[in-house]
């Protein structure tokens, strides 16, 4: 099945033909016409099954479907937003519209923190269909009167989770103020729970529920390993995959910039070019570390949850856990990073005992057992095994799961 089937102008039918693109993807099936429709969408998708075609190529249907005679000028307005919640994802969504967008005249631009905001403005000075923004960026240049969505007709929330899971619901509802009321909206998601569902409620109007899959699952292409092995020889372990299998682009995460920085110095002792990717590296040092990552010039990327959105790594086979994140949500994105648009992966999880309670808690998302086993030479130290192992069947694992999701808001 062609692109053509969708009814999109063949002037963006021709640009995905020329970029190789044959067929939609099951996500682009469904949410291309409804969003061509005008209905609102609540997408549930992971990263590398083409989401961002899915919502992007309407939209520029829609454009290109406005007056010819409408002339691009200083004062024309901006006609659809995306909002993102990380500066690498609005670089990659960006991207993907210019590249979907060659050959017309639409302009697209692009607002995130820790650049020139000046070299924005100019930009939008200049005229500008299309906005990609991260929440805090876009308030600055609104507040600055450098903006206006005042005759915005479309707006998008990508990875709408992830903009939960680091706080921007504040910001999320001082941009809905600044933006018409009878506008388009899409909200896409990795993942669908109950905060979703309830933002959603405020933002969309009688929308498609699209889920291309289970609720809440991985890639099917991703393979999940689960290797227990003591605290004190995860660094070994590690090392000794990259050495022995000679792995190439290998993405590591840890939970804190500190244990990146200590895994990185590790790492580069044991000759093996590893590199840092986290809150603390400047715009320019993130992009250049990434590109380099992305050229094999860089084996090994050790990152924080910071970089589980957002990266777009062509083929990318290797994700290791080296702690599992404290939000179960966050393994989901983090091994998304590989498998991406039917590629294989192999995605490593390194267990110890301390890890328990937040592997059961990404069980419980996936609704599924990650069987755990042991790397010959890297078996655990019995003697520091559980004792008094606890039930782990599905109903024990969410029953564990509620009590302390309970617990937690008693504190």
């Amino acid at each position: 099945m062609s692109f053509s089937v969708l009814s999109l102008n063949s002037t963006l039918v021709n640009t995905l033909a020329s970029l190789g693109y044959e067929s939609p993807t099951p996500i682009q099936l469904e949410a291309i016409p409804a969003i061509l429709a005008k209905r609102d969408v609540m997408a549930g998708a992971q990263t590398g099954t083409g989401k961002t075609a899915a919502f992007a190529l309407p939209i520029l249907h829609h454009l290109l479907a406005l007056s010819p005679a409408q002339e691009l000028t200083a004062a024309r307005p901006v006609c659809a937003l995306v909002l993102v919640p990380t500066r690498e994802l609005a670089v990659q969504v960006q991207q993907s519209f210019v590249k979907y967008a060659k050959g017309t005249d639409i302009r697209v631009g692009i607002a995130y923190g820790g650049v020139s905001i000046d070299a924005q403005v100019a930009v939008f000075n200049a005229g500008i269909d299309v906005l990609i923004a991260t929440p805090g960026r876009l308030l600055d240049h609104l507040r600055q009167g450098a903006l206006s969505l005042k005759q915005l007709s479309v707006l998008v929330f990508d990875e709408a989770d992830r903009m939960l899971d680091m706080g921007f619901m504040d910001e999320i509802q001082a941009v809905i103020k600044q933006v018409p009321s009878d506008r388009q909206t899409l909200l896409f998601s990795a993942t669908l729970d109950a905060a979703i569902f309830s933002l959603s409620k405020t933002l969309l109007r009688d929308p498609k529920l699209i889920e291309v899959a289970k609720r809440n699952t991985t890639a099917a292409e991703i393979e999940q390993v689960v290797y227990a092995v003591d605290a004190d020889r995860k660094t070994e372990l590690v090392s000794h995959l990259v050495r022995s299998k000679n792995w190439h682009q290998v993405l590591i995460f840890s939970r804190t910039k500190q244990g990146v920085d200590k895994l990185v110095q590790q790492l580069n002792k044991a000759d093996i070019i590893t590199q840092a990717f986290h809150g603390d590296l400047s715009q320019g040092a993130r992009e250049k570390v990434l590109q380099e990552f992305k050229q094999g010039k860089i084996q090994v990327l050790v990152a924080t949850d910071v970089a589980a959105r957002g990266l777009d790594i062509v083929e990318l086979k290797y994700v290791i856990n080296f702690e599992l994140p404290f939000i179960a949500q966050d393994y989901i994105h983090r091994i998304g990073r590989t498998g991406r648009a039917g590629s294989a992966g192999l995605a490593i999880t390194l267990f110890s005992q301390e890890d328990a309670l937040l592997l059961e808690e990404v069980e419980v998302v996936l609704d599924k057992r990650l069987p755990q086993q042991w790397l010959p030479g890297f078996e655990p130290d019995f003697d520091k095994m559980d004792t008094e192992p606890r039930r782990n069947g599905k109903a024990a694992q969410k029953q564990r799961a509620k009590k302390r999701a309970l617990g937690g808001k008693k504190r």
